[in-house]
C-alpha cells in the first residue's frame, strides 16, 4: 500500500490532466491523483477549469474525501480552501465544507422518478373493456354513471371578464350618478344666488321709493295768514 496523506491535511500538487468537470493532481509520495471539482477550484464560479489551471501547473490542494467505487479508491481536493500563493489553510474548522455538504443532501433530483396512476377498484369492465370500474358504472351504457366535463381554463377567463366588466359598469354608474348630483347642486346654488340677487334689488327700489314723497302729497305754504296773526291784529286794536 502506497502512503496516502491524511484527510484535511494540505500539500501541493501538480495538474495532470483537464476536464470540462474539473482537473486531476497528482498526489506527490505516490502513483494517486486526486480530482478538485470546478466546484472546488474558487469561490466563485467556473464553467471551464481550462481557463484555471493547465497541466504541469502546481497548485496548494487540500484533501477533504476519500471513496471507494468500483473497488477503486478516489480522492476528492480543493482548491479554493487553500491560499494558493502561501499555501494556508482558509477553512481550518471545515465550515465551509460542512456547509457545501449539506446542500449537496437537502438538494434531491426527482426527475428520474415517474408518477404512476393506477386504478381504485382492480377489476375490468365487460361493457367497454377497461379497468377500475363495473359495467354498471361505465359510461358507454344508457343507464351508466354519467361524467361532465371539466371547465376549460377560457371559460374561467371569460366568466371573470364579466364580472370585471359588471364591476366597472357599477362603477361608471356611481360616477355618472356623483356628477349628475354635483350638477344639481350647482344648478340650485346658481338658482339660489339668483333669488338674493333679485331680493336685493327689491329692497333697493323700495327703499328709493319710500325717501322721495311725490308733490303732489307734500304741505302747501299759502300767502294767507293763520289765525294766530289774526288774534294778534285784534288784540292790538283794542288796546
Amino acid at each position: 500500500m502506497e502512503p496516502l496523506p491524511e484527510l484535511y491535511s494540505i500539500f501541493q500538487g501538480e495538474v495532470a490532466a483537464v476536464t470540462d468537470y474539473g482537473a486531476f493532481i497528482k498526489i506527490p509520495g505516490c502513483r494517486k491523483q486526486g480530482l478538485v471539482h470546478r466546484t472546488h477550484m474558487s469561490s466563485c464560479r467556473v464553467d471551464k477549469p481550462a481557463e484555471m489551471v493547465d497541466v504541469g501547473d502546481r497548485v496548494w490542494v487540500k484533501l477533504i474525501g476519500k471513496e471507494m467505487k468500483d473497488g477503486k479508491l478516489k480522492l476528492s481536493l480543493s482548491m479554493k480552501v487553500v491560499h494558493q500563493g502561501t499555501g494556508k489553510d482558509l477553512d481550518p474548522n471545515n465550515v465551509s465544507l460542512d456547509q457545501d455538504e449539506r446542500k449537496k443532501r437537502t438538494f434531491r433530483d426527482y426527475t428520474s422518478q415517474k408518477i404512476t396512476l393506477e386504478a381504485v377498484l382492480n377489476t375490468v369492465c365487460k361493457k367497454c373493456g377497461c379497468k377500475g370500474h363495473f359495467a354498471k358504472e361505465c359510461f358507454m351504457q344508457p343507464g351508466g354513471t354519467k361524467y361532465s366535463l371539466i371547465p376549460e381554463e377560457e371559460e374561467e377567463e371569460e366568466e371573470v371578464a364579466a364580472a370585471r366588466h359588471e364591476g366597472d359598469k357599477k362603477i361608471s354608474q356611481g360616477q355618472e350618478s356623483s356628477k349628475k348630483r354635483k350638477k344639481e347642486k350647482k344648478k340650485k346654488r346658481k338658482k339660489h344666488k339668483a333669488k338674493q340677487s333679485s331680493e336685493s334689488d327689491s329692497d333697493s327700489s323700495a327703499s328709493d321709493s319710500d325717501g322721495a314723497q311725490p308733490p303732489s302729497k307734500r304741505p302747501k305754504h299759502s300767502g294767507k295768514p293763520g289765525k294766530a296773526a289774526k288774534k294778534k291784529k285784534h288784540k292790538k286794536h283794542g288796546k
